[in-house]
């Protein structure tokens, strides 16, 4: 068994947030403590961490996702990480940020100070957005950089007790401001942090069960990865980062086959899965076009995304030597034409395309007129209510109701291009589908269509949301 101070190896996000971890000093009086030790002291467990017993943590009830923050209600959360820095963060800054489209920031570029987090959370909840706190140096202690055990013989780890009274104290530091959406327990977690993230997902449902325990995971063409995840931390959702946007015009040759994993995690699970999509150039990858941006969200949508977070928004400054490019905002505070394309992106299409797919589960993804497949893709074949699909490549995501009842299905027709436009006909069977129906944006409503051959017309990157009735 891997233990859990080993990692699959650090990515892109653990750097940012490695590097923002120790740059600055927790100095906050309402939340700093220089170790598990010196912040718990013998005796001094508060009454509410009486949840941890010697035997260990006793297991909370894992409450549904539909009543968590973000990943409950109508709307379809759309996040971002690495936020504008401390000196950056304003009221107008948070304000740019709601107004393109996204609902919540997940904490970064320099945060760490708990009076840093609750200025950023006052902002937050003026500009009516939601946060994830990372970096917080209580949650770091209690989920990151000790694992939790009642064995004494285990070094680097915090008891139950310990960990409650950690939580508790950031719990209460920011639990006051509206905009708390949760805590960013762990990102890119090995498999051999499991079990004790286990024990701080239950520590944060018996303490705070309406915040959201949030762990974003590696990429991994490993189905028991993320599988052992969903099994053994029993998580609210399942959240991944796969950038697929390599230089020289290429893909990620795996990136469909880490989607169908996750996609299989989440089902397996019955959680939402969040991804990361690439804003920025950095190493091998390349500065994503607006298609890109545009390609990168519907192909997401296919595979069943319930929330989508953007890395990054602003822009990690170039001393950093990681060579990242300009993101959503340049290291200057500066809009890019990505700020402007995601802002399009999320406030006329994604939101509302969001909003019908949020409640529906994925039934099936398939690859149609795509030879040869990628890697863990899945070529389409007919099914009851389409017989064929012709023209150029595309995805298709097909969905049903949770209401067991129902025999409608939801089709998301994805450009499989980034770079060309598709033209393809989805033909709907006419013994078995009543009426057609295509999803309009602007106006969040349906447009009836004959029961006949569909054409699609779809700009690069594009995808349409069709609704099949059954008879």
């Amino acid at each position: 068994m891997q233990s859990p101070h080993q990692t699959l190896g650090p990515s892109r996000r653990t750097l940012l947030l490695g590097a923002g971890a120790t740059a600055l000093t927790a100095a906050s009086t309402s939340t700093a403590t220089a170790s598990p030790a010196a912040a718990v002291p013998a005796g001094s467990v508060p009454a509410a961490a009486g949840m941890a017993s010697a035997a260990g943590v006793v297991p909370a009830a894992v409450p549904s996702p539909d009543d968590l923050p973000l990943t409950g209600g109508p709307d379809f959360p759309i996040g971002l990480f690495w936020p504008p820095h401390p000196y950056a963060s304003t009221a107008e800054r948070f304000a740019e940020i709601k107004s393109a489209g996204f609902d919540f920031v997940i904490s970064g570029n320099y945060a760490g100070d708990g009076n840093i987090f609750q200025y950023q959370l006052g902002l937050a909840r003026t500009a009516g957005l939601q946060m994830l706190i990372s970096d917080d140096i209580q949650i770091r202690n209690m989920s990151r950089w000790f694992s939790i055990s009642d064995n004494p013989a285990d070094n680097l780890s915090v008891t139950p007790a310990e960990a409650s009274a950690l939580y508790i104290r950031a719990r209460d530091a920011y639990g006051p401001f509206s905009s708390l959406a949760g805590f960013n327990l762990y990102d890119e977690p090995g498999p051999g942090w499991f079990g004790s993230l286990a024990k701080a997902v239950a520590i944060s449902r018996e303490l705070a069960p309406g915040l959201l325990p949030y762990i974003n995971l590696f990429p991994s063409d490993d189905p028991a990865y993320y599988r052992g995840f969903v099994d053994v931390v029993k998580p609210s959702l399942i959240s991944f980062d796969r950038y697929p946007l390599l230089s020289e015009g290429r893909e990620d040759a795996n990136y469909f086959h880490n989607w169908a994993i996750v996609r299989d995690a989440a089902l397996h699970g019955d959680i939402p899965s969040w991804v990361f999509i690439q804003t920025l150039a950095y190493d091998n990858h390349r500065e994503p076009t607006a298609a890109e941006l545009l390609w990168q969200v519907n192909i997401s949508l296919a595979y069943g995304a319930k929330g989508i977070q953007y890395f990054t928004y602003w822009t990690p400054e170039a001393a950093r030597g990681e060579g990242f490019g300009p993101a959503l905002i340049t290291v200057d505070g500066r809009r890019t034409p990505r700020y402007a394309a995601a802002r399009q992106i999320n406030t006329t299409w994604l939101h509302q395309a969001g909003r019908e797919l949020k409640p529906l589960v994925s039934e099936s993804v398939a690859h149609a007129n795509e030879i040869p497949l990628p890697n863990g893709a899945v070529g389409f074949t007919p099914t009851n209510l389409v017989t064929g699909v012709s023209g150029s490549p595309v995805v298709i995501g097909t969905f049903h109701s949770r209401d067991t009842t129902s025999t409608d299905r939801w089709l998301l027709v994805a450009n499989r291009s980034h770079h060309e436009r598709a033209r393809a006909v989805v033909t709907p069977n006419q013994q078995t589908v009543a009426s057609v129906g295509v999803f309009q944006a602007a106006s969040q409503s349906y447009m009836d269509r004959p029961v006949a051959p569909i054409p699609v017309d779809l700009a690069p990157g594009a995808a349409t949301l069709v609704k099949l009735d059954a008879k």
